[in-house]
């Protein structure tokens, strides 16, 4: 099996066990399969642009502020796909954090 195929099934499940933990966060199946694919896209396309505008802040805040746009990533998701829901920003972030850890995890664990 292709470990980009095990990295997402992992991701998957990460997304759906951090809608089970993080209130204001739900998902459903096929939602965290289309949200994992949207948010990959926005990380890779959207994601390196706010980064890069947001540089003096990023280094004001010792990098923190990446949890922040990483929950706006997860909130814009939200907003186009059914079933992958953010009742809240602090929502967002909370779950950012936790999909942060879950992913470091999995590139820890799974290795290209």
């Amino acid at each position: 099996m292709p470990r980009w195929l095990i990295r997402w099934i992992i991701n998957i499940a990460g997304i759906i066990l951090t809608s089970h933990v993080v209130k204001g966060f739900n998902v459903t199946v096929l939602g965290s399969i289309v949200g994992s694919v949207l948010l990959g896209l926005a990380n890779a396309t959207i994601r390196p642009v706010i980064l890069l505008l947001t540089i003096p802040i990023n280094v004001l805040t010792l990098g923190l502020f990446t949890l922040v746009i990483n929950g706006l990533m997860l909130w814009l998701v939200s907003l186009v796909v059914r079933g992958f829901t953010i009742q809240g920003f602090g929502s967002a972030i909370i779950a950012a954090l936790m999909l942060m850890i879950i992913s470091s995890a999995i590139s820890f664990l799974v290795k290209d």
